[in-house]
């Protein structure tokens, strides 16, 4: 009796290291996988995170190109601005003139009826 169960004890040892080694090796491939998963995220994050921070350069330069843009259509805006006065006065000018003229015209034609 003795004998048998030593012998069903040395079976339930190697069946009990043979799980365990199962289990440690289970364990390893885990731990292995985890740290592929972990590398593959922080490889994601840094790919996400270099696709934003070329997309905010780009934003960036963008941005300032319509500011350079918006400035210089202030400035045109402002150029014509002065331009319509300039004319405006212009006009001004050339109508006082001809009305002067127009008068004297008058004046003329009168002294040339009489």
């Amino acid at each position: 009796q003795l004998h048998i169960t030593m012998s069903e004890k040395n079976e339930l040892t190697k069946s009990l290291e043979m799980v365990q080694n199962e289990l440690q090796e289970k364990e390893s491939e885990m731990k292995r996988e985890i740290s592929e998963y972990k590398d593959r995220l922080l490889q994601a994050e840094k790919e996400h995170q270099d696709h934003l921070t070329e997309a905010n350069r780009k934003n960036e330069v963008e941005i300032e190109a319509c500011h350079e843009k918006i400035s210089s259509l202030e400035c045109f805006i402002s150029s014509q601005k002065l331009e319509i006065e300039h004319l405006k006065s212009n006009k001004e000018q050339v109508n006082n003139s001809l009305e002067e003229a127009n008068q004297a015209l008058g004046e003329l034609l009168k002294i040339k009826v009489r």
